[in-house]
């Protein structure tokens, strides 16, 4: 994970770590807040997409990233590919948030909407890169994914060295 903390110095942002006094009343511990919707899309996403994009060899990133994704994913690989100079296409739900939407193609990517839900729009991805030799980023199951979201983890344990429990809202 250090490897990705120093791929990512310059690329995303520390984001504070902010205390909450009324949780922290209620729960009678000291709770902070992990601003991670500060980071450059508005989530930690940047961060795997980013390390993971960096990875790959020059002939990977000669024949693009597909993603597959409803938002936040979708703009992390967006500006990803765009920072490291990758064409990238995004496949996202028909119902997908506009503004998500918008954001994802504000930085660079070529959106494709297909399917209804989530999983239909990872097939079509994972189809687009079996036919295109495109890279398929994963929203999570990489090694390198891991490690990239994983930095938030090491600023966590940076900023409030005496943390001991971590509470993580997932969709």
């Amino acid at each position: 994970m250090r490897g990705a903390q120093k791929a990512l110095s310059g690329v995303s942002r520390l984001t504070a770590l902010e205390g909450s006094r009324y949780l922290s009343g209620l729960v009678g511990a000291p709770v902070h807040f992990k601003c991670e919707n500060l980071q450059r899309t508005g989530s930690f996403k940047l961060r795997g997409g980013y390390v993971r994009i960096a990875g790959l060899s020059p002939e990977e990133r000669a024949a693009g990233v597909v993603a597959a994704s409803a938002g936040n994913h979708a703009q992390g690989v967006a500006l990803a590919a765009s920072l490291l100079g990758v064409r990238s296409t995004v496949f996202m739900p028909e119902g997908a948030p506009l503004p998500k939407i918008a954001a994802t193609r504000d930085y660079g990517a070529e959106v494709r909407l297909y399917g209804q839900i989530v999983d239909e729009t990872m097939r079509a991805a994972k189809e687009y890169a079996e036919r295109t030799g495109a890279v398929f980023i994963h929203p999570f199951d990489h090694p390198d994914i891991i490690a990239g979201q994983g930095t938030v983890g090491l600023e966590i344990l940076e900023q409030c060295p005496e943390v001991r429990t971590v509470v993580v809202g997932i969709g």
